[in-house]
């Protein structure tokens, strides 16, 4: 009995010792990781932006196309569709941002009225910190009209250089396909989703939109409307 006492005695218990060195990677790697958390939110609506602008303007180049075998008419429309679609991109977007931080101002506002004198002091030091996290209006419907305008610029190049009219529209068709197997890669990679499905379902919902897009138009300018 005696024996097993002194053992317990002499018993060691070591406490876990983190490195300074390591726990300052550990540190490091995780503002990296949020850090790229919110790159790739900006990267993910900037891809979607640019497959809207694709797609669209796309659409109306082949609606036009199904009517109009002349190649200005062509591109004036997709020219006309990607001036209005980044617009109406940049004022949503604007809108939309706008909302969202008046709501977070709102909220700052009631937070700090409920706070007492030492919490107001804490909040004074991290005021900048809450400032930069705020969302910016004009830095969201500046991003989102150049990404839809990058987008709509496939198509619109596509079919600005090809003078025969069947040759015109299967470029346009392969020129976008191409870039929406790129922009569903992408957005797959971005988002942590399947590649194969991703990219099959982007050129796939493509091809659906431009199809109908041009099979309504051939049929109503078909039919003298």
């Amino acid at each position: 009995m005696a024996s097993n006492l002194a053992s317990l005695d002499d018993a060691k218990y070591v406490l876990p010792v983190i490195d300074p060195e390591q726990q300052t990677t550990l540190e490091t790697e995780t503002k990296d990781e949020f850090d790229y958390s919110k790159r790739a939110q900006w990267l993910r609506a900037a891809v979607l932006g640019a497959n809207d602008g694709l797609v669209s303007t796309a659409s109306l180049i082949m609606g036009v196309g199904a009517v109009k075998q002349d190649i200005k008419a062509m591109i004036l429309t997709g020219f006309a569709g990607l001036v209005a679609g980044a617009c109406s991109m940049a004022i949503g977007e604007f809108v939309s941002v706008y909302s969202q931080l008046d709501i977070e101002l709102a909220q700052i506002k009631r937070e700090k009225q409920r706070s007492d004198v030492q919490s107001r002091e804490q909040k004074g030091k991290d005021g900048n910190d809450e400032k930069e996290s705020l969302p910016n209006p004009l830095q969201a419907a500046a991003a989102s009209a150049l990404a839809f305008s990058v987008g709509a610029m496939v198509p619109l190049l596509a079919a600005s250089f090809i003078r025969n009219y069947k040759v015109r529209l299967g470029v346009v068709i392969s020129a976008v396909s191409l870039a929406l197997v790129i922009f569903g890669w992408l957005g797959a990679v971005l988002g942590k989703a399947p590649i194969l499905k991703s990219s099959f379902r982007v050129v796939v919902g493509g091809w659906v939109a431009m199809a109908v897009t041009f099979g309504l138009t051939k049929s109503f300018g078909s039919s003298g409307l």
